[in-house]
């Protein structure tokens, strides 16, 4: 009988031991996160027991107190913060440059007295101001007497037709057309892009070429490049005899 009570008592606590570790495994991490969340009372009446837990480092090695645990985790952000904020501020600083370059641009190129010295102005401060390795200009339609510029050469239907068609700057590997001949070295060029010039119709293209296949790519942002097209476009209407 003795025997019999004593299984019978093995029995029941190994019963209990397993419902016990049943209950433990079944926690779920999630919902535990989420009582802690609505309980925050939790940790005022075990403030005791928080700070005996100890947590793996994040970076390795020995382990920390939950709570300064917390500590290096909000270093981490607030050093995320920091290189955000350095990146704004640099962010800032080109655009003002930028801004700086083509108000400057600008005042040059409305100074100009003819077509030649606007062009020329226009290249200068492109490759000098905003480091664009080679430049070239294409304009038509009614063009001055006695005419002895590049930029007033004869041009093919199809760049005129793809100019007029260009939404706003094109930037790809692609050389449009007979484009490539206009650069001086145009062969090397490995990426473009390519300004329509145009007040009420299309008269001209602005192109710009580099031999880094990067500089002028697909996906960059055009917001300066449209600008400055507008720019261009009006400053060399200037001197075109209307149509």
């Amino acid at each position: 009988m003795e025997n019999e009570w004593a299984n019978v008592s093995d029995g029941a606590n190994e019963a209990s031991e397993k419902k016990t570790t049943r209950g433990i495994s079944g926690m779920d991490a999630p919902a535990v996160a989420e009582y802690l969340k609505q309980h925050p009372q939790f940790f005022e009446d075990y403030a005791d027991v928080i700070a005996e837990i100890f947590v793996p480092h994040p970076h390795g090695g020995h382990a920390i107190p939950i709570a300064e645990r917390q500590i290096v985790t909000l270093r981490e952000k607030v050093q995320e913060l920091e290189a955000k904020f350095k990146e704004l501020v640099s962010y800032g600083t080109e655009n003002d440059q930028i801004s700086e370059k083509v108000h400057r641009s600008t005042l040059a190129l409305f100074a100009s007295p003819d077509l030649e010295t606007t062009l020329a102005v226009l290249y200068h401060s492109l490759k000098e101001d905003f480091a664009v390795p080679q430049v070239a200009a294409r304009l038509w339609g009614r063009v001055p007497e006695q005419s002895y510029l590049q930029e007033l050469a004869a041009t093919s239907s199809e760049i005129r037709q793809y100019a007029d068609q260009l939404g706003g700057p094109y930037c790809g590997p692609v050389a449009a057309f007979e484009s490539r001949e206009w650069f001086e070295d145009g062969d090397v060029l490995q990426s473009f892009a390519f300004l329509p010039l145009r007040t009420a119709r299309t008269f001209g293209v602005l192109a710009l070429g580099s031999p880094d296949p990067q500089r002028f790519h697909p996906g960059m942002g055009t917001l300066y490049q449209t600008r400055l097209a507008e720019l261009a476009s009006v400053a060399t209407a200037r001197f075109l005899p209307p149509s």
